[in-house]
């Protein structure tokens, strides 16, 4: 978060999804009151260093590391706060005082702290473990919205694949390196994601649906929900049928890798640099319009989410439940959670940002992408993304993109580059066998996509053979 949207939030008060603690010297005895309440109701700020007339007090120096590590041990102890809850907290500083803010979104599950179920209002904190009544239709909202936490009690930790929970921790270790699921075994980290509950209908205990989607084997996730896929097709030449497609029924941590590999495969890189760090443009919006269209799909619906690449724009569609109908404007909208616990795990791997950036940082990456051109977001039953794209042609000449020019461009490419352009392929993979596609592209000093159109021609000549799949497998030369 930035100094400026913290002020503004500062400025407007405490209320429904606004807390603030002094918490000069330590953490507040009833800050995870507060955590629990916006779990419970609709996320919030919990902001430290803040008094409730403004007043911007700051945190003490020498105290700043000691509240943070004590939010996240808390938020991870079971008998502080049940189910745990990874929380992520920052330290923002405006006008040389140190504020500690923590974000905290609506969850899909009711939570407790010391045993006390908070629930939140414009007042604050209210208990509500004594009043019955309350706590069950808590609960039940939530069994009602978020289809993620249906409860299947005969799956197994069996039926979860064991290099997910791997690869899992090493991406929280690039950006934790001590983060908790570091030290747990996989069972505990399915506990601490929340995606092993009891279902308050029934008393039935289990793994969710959540954990299925995330974790689960590609047998467990088709007995669950058979109807599971996510279709990416380009279709920019061919457009009564597709140039390409993969029909994807897997996990969605391996779904979102094959879905950014397929972007990768077809459209163009481009760099900038942003804070003195050079990024690729490409990949962080597509991260973005990736992540939407798996985190926040309704996985119940059969429906199939799609990824299509066109002439001269890129659509998604998943099912969803609407709140609301219509194009959304980003600047006057309120973002709402599909499913809370499938995004937490997004989070922390650092796939997904907080709740209601995707929009904001997709409009921010496309005008560095695409230039003059704006994403089209419409809520309805099927949720739509359109994001306009431009294709540069060989002569340096960008135009928005059509089957003509794609072709035009290729035509160009194989007569002027791609004698010499295979030339260096294959001498880098007689040299090394196993070596990626991103890795040719750096070494070359090309694009990806370049180095893909002109392997699928020396695959078309018979010259080049792919033995076994993109991760793990080799290139073959066939000799004549």
């Amino acid at each position: 978060m930035n100094i400026l949207q913290l002020q503004t939030i500062i400025s407007k008060g405490e209320n429904t999804n606004v807390e603030f603690k002094a918490a000069s010297v330590g953490l507040n005895k009833d800050a995870f009151d507060s955590v629990c309440g916006f779990l419970n109701r609709s996320g919030g700020y919990l902001i430290l260093g803040v008094q409730d007339n403004l007043t911007i007090t700051g945190v003490q120096e020498n105290q700043v590391q000691r509240i943070m590590d004590a939010i996240v041990l808390n938020a991870n102890n079971p008998e502080k706060l049940n189910p745990p809850y990874y929380l992520s907290p920052e330290v923002v500083e405006i006008d040389g005082k140190k504020l500690i803010v923590v974000y905290v979104p609506e969850s899909s599950q009711v939570h407790a702290t010391k045993g006390k179920i908070f629930d939140r209002n414009q007042d604050g904190d209210f208990n509500i473990t004594k009043s019955p009544d309350l706590v069950s239709q808590l609960y039940l909202r939530k069994q009602n919205i978020y289809t993620e936490n249906q409860v299947f009690p005969y799956v197994q930790i069996s039926d979860f694949k064991p290099s997910l929970f791997d690869k899992v921790r090493n991406l929280v270790r690039n950006i934790q390196p001590t983060h908790p699921w570091l030290a747990i075994d996989n069972e505990a980290l399915l506990r601490s994601a929340g995606l092993y509950k009891r279902d308050m209908k029934t008393g039935a205990e289990g793994y969710t649906l959540a954990a299925v989607l995330l974790f689960g084997t590609d047998e467990c996730i088709q007995n669950v929900v058979p109807h599971h896929k996510t279709d990416a097709i380009q279709r920019v030449t061919n457009t009564d049928r597709y140039d390409d497609r993969d029909d994807i029924r897997t996990n969605i941590i391996e779904s979102y890798e094959r879905l950014m590999a397929f972007i990768a495969k077809h459209l163009p890189e481009k760099f900038t640099i942003i804070n003195g760090q050079r990024i690729n443009v490409r990949d962080n919006l597509f991260r973005e319009i990736i992540g939407n269209l798996l985190v926040h799909r309704e996985y119940t619906n059969p429906f199939p989410a799609k990824l299509l690449i066109e002439a001269n724009q890129v659509r998604t569609e998943n099912w969803n439940k609407p709140h609301g109908n219509g194009a959304i404007d980003p600047a006057n909208f309120s973002p709402y959670p599909k499913n809370p616990v499938i995004a937490k795990v997004f989070k922390e791997i650092g796939w997904v940002d907080e709740l209601g950036s995707g929009v904001r940082n997709t409009h921010k990456f496309l005008k560095l992408y695409t230039p003059g051109t704006v994403p089209t977001f419409t809520e309805g039953d099927v949720f739509e993304m359109m994001i306009p794209i431009e294709v540069e042609t060989a002569d340096n000449t960008s135009t928005k993109g059509s089957a003509k020019t794609v072709e035009e461009m290729s035509g160009k490419m194989s007569g002027k580059m791609s004698g010499k352009m295979s030339g260096k392929i294959m001498k880098l993979i007689l040299n090394n066998n196993r070596i990626t596609i991103p890795e040719m592209a750096e070494n070359i000093k090309v694009t990806e996509r370049t180095v893909y159109r002109n392997i699928a021609a020396l695959k078309e000549q018979n010259i080049l053979k792919r033995i076994g799949p993109d991760k793990g497998g080799y290139w073959k030369v066939i000799e004549k």
